[in-house]
């Protein structure tokens, strides 16, 4: 049995995002949480959401026992990108691309 939960559109780079989700996977669910609750950017902060939502659709939908989780699978995928105009110098204009992704996370029990 696995749970899972996807945020879409979430905004921020998928490259970014991915540094934090290497640090997880295949760690249990409390030695995930742990690690994620110690890192200081925001990209560890949108995965801890993802992991406790994944963790709560485990428990209240499929009633696994929360000590014996862990992350079967994580993944940040690229997602839709916002292109905004930024004016440059001599009458140009530039573009600065806000990114967003797709993060996915799989909980099973061992």
């Amino acid at each position: 049995m696995e749970a899972k939960a996807i945020a879409k559109g979430v905004r921020g780079s998928a490259r970014k995002i991915r540094l934090n989700i290497d640090l997880i996977r295949g760690k249990s669910v409390s030695e995930a949480v742990n690690i994620l609750s110690n890192l200081n950017n925001e990209g560890a902060r949108l995965v801890l959401k993802v992991l406790n939502s994944a963790v709560a659709n485990a428990t209240n939908n499929l009633g696994l026992d929360v000590t014996k989780l862990y992350v079967k699978e994580a993944y940040a995928n690229d997602g839709q990108v916002m292109k905004r105009i930024l004016f440059d110098s001599r009458g140009r204009t530039g573009r600065k691309d806000h990114k967003t992704s797709h993060i996915t996370i799989v909980v099973s029990e061992k």
